[in-house]
């Protein structure tokens, strides 16, 4: 029988153990070996299983998901090494620990090699084994947090964070899915709020650089001097205010990505300098001459027309192609009516999760209301509203008293037809239910055929032809 030295008292070493405990698998021929080494993780809050034999271990690997496992070097039929083999290849991310009574300066080396991630002697000294397995547990927990933050940042700025069921954002969503992969600079047009720094984060987040940093920089916002020292840094002494060298976002985001908004702002001399960068791949500090490669992709986005900029002679064209190599044109969100449903929904949840509310519907008025409005703020202004219907509700339900004076509804206007529910059209004829969804469209658009025929998804002049066959015209 292997012996275990016991540490009096038993020091109580605290694994960190965010969320579900560490799945460990103890494997040795020695059952009241692995016993002790069970009992003294299990205090620990390890949840730990033993195996008596190599093959019941190899069995046990088959059957379950283990994050920790500590096996024995020498056993027969399977041993530790082939133990440890197949923990890497059906468990590539468990960490692997190799005990042994027998051990040789060759096999700890071997082991290591082969991705253990320790190799203990026996006896073994308990206070010794559960510090090695905290830290097996400490790369475990990191890697957990690692791949949850991956997670969050795929659900905000992955492709499914661009919402949307028109033709207009499937069409969108297809060009981004084309030029994400690849390290072609990317100008994203649109009017103010309709996503564009969403849609170049969702880009850098499913480009070969997503590990990399996204660095935004707005370009209007700031002066030429001071845009300059943003874009390339400076050194000491370079103006008045620099009393010491500081990087710019070019080399922050050296191997990521730079997203310049608004950069249909940016001052006449910038644009220059920013051209001989996109040509050169080099960046020089502003008051320095010593150049400084840069490997850094560049998207920018606009709600100028940079086409009329170009012609006024207020934006280089040598820039203005060079930034447009691909071009993403975001739809105003008028133009894409029937989006607004999916829009409400994850808004609602965004906004309960931000405000700890809780918000079980939103009634059909206050829908009909906000699929009437005509969004000059587009994407960002329906957000917000959601965002301050939510937090003024009371009843966890968004009515139109939850909703904000510019939107709420003339209370001289006679009230609205309500939609008809489901129940209601079954049995009805096609004809029938037809007639009923294009009225229910028309009066939610306000009376704008325009509105209602994208939102139905037919051409305006069907729709006048229908609405006239209703009228009997």
């Amino acid at each position: 029988m292997g012996r275990i030295i016991l540490d009096m008292p038993l020091s109580r070493i605290t694994a960190a153990t965010p969320g579900q405990p560490i799945k460990t698998l103890i494997i040795d021929d020695d059952a009241a070996h692995g016993q002790t080494i069970a009992d003294s993780l299990d205090t620990l809050g390890y949840d730990c299983h033993v195996a008596t034999n190599g093959v019941d271990g190899a069995a046990q690997l088959d059957k379950d998901a283990y994050e920790v496992i500590i096996t024995d070097l020498r056993m027969d039929r399977v041993s530790g090494m082939e133990i440890l083999a197949k923990a890497k290849e059906i468990l590539p991310d468990a960490e692997v620990i190799v005990v042994t009574g027998h051990g040789t300066v060759q096999s700890a080396v071997t082991a290591m090699q082969n991705g253990a991630f320790n190799y203990l002697l026996k006896p073994l000294d308990l206070k010794q084994l559960r510090a090695v397995v905290d830290k097996a547990a400490s790369r475990l927990h990191l890697r957990r947090a690692n791949a949850e933050l991956q997670r969050r940042l795929d659900e905000k700025f992955g492709f499914e964070g661009v919402i949307g069921n028109s033709r207009q954002m499937h069409d969108v969503l297809d060009r981004l899915r084309r030029i994400a992969p690849t390290d072609a600079t990317v100008l994203i047009q649109g009017d103010t709020g309709t996503g564009k720094e969403l849609v170049a984060q969702a880009i850098h987040q499913n480009s070969p650089r997503k590990n990399r940093r996204f660095v935004p920089l707005n370009c209007a916002a700031l002066s030429e001097n001071i845009l300059e020292s943003e874009l390339f840094g400076h050194v000491r002494g370079a103006f008045t205010d620099a009393a010491g060298d500081r990087m710019g976002k070019f080399e922050y985001a050296d191997g990521g990505t730079l997203f310049l908004d608004e950069v249909g702002d940016m001052p006449m001399p910038t644009q220059i300098k920013l051209l001989r960068v996109l040509e050169s791949g080099e960046i020089t500090r502003v008051g320095s001459n010593d150049p400084i490669l840069v490997n850094v992709r560049i998207l920018s986005a606009t709600n100028r027309d940079l086409e009329e900029s170009v012609t006024s002679g207020a934006f280089r064209q040598d820039l203005y192609h060079r930034l447009k190599v691909v071009t993403i044109t975001l739809p105003r969100l008028v133009e894409r009516i029937q989006d607004i449903p999916l829009l409400i929904d994850n808004f609602i949840q965004q906004s309960c999760k931000r405000h700890h509310k809780t918000v079980s519907s939103m009634t059909v008025a206050a829908r009909r209301r906000l699929s009437a409005y005509d969004w000059p703020g587009n994407v960002r202004e329906l957000r917000n509203v959601i965002e301050s219907m939510v937090v003024v509700d009371y009843d966890e339900v968004l009515d139109l008293d939850d909703l904000p004076p510019e939107l709420a509804p003339d209370p001289d206007a006679p009230d609205a037809p309500q939609i008809v529910g489901l129940s209601e059209l079954v049995g009805r004829p096609l004809a029938e239910i037809e007639r009923l969804f294009i009225l229910e469209t028309l009066d939610l658009a306000g009376g704008n055929r325009e509105k209602a025929a994208k939102m139905l998804g037919i051409g305006e002049r069907t729709l006048y032809r229908k609405i006239k066959d209703y009228r009997g015209e």
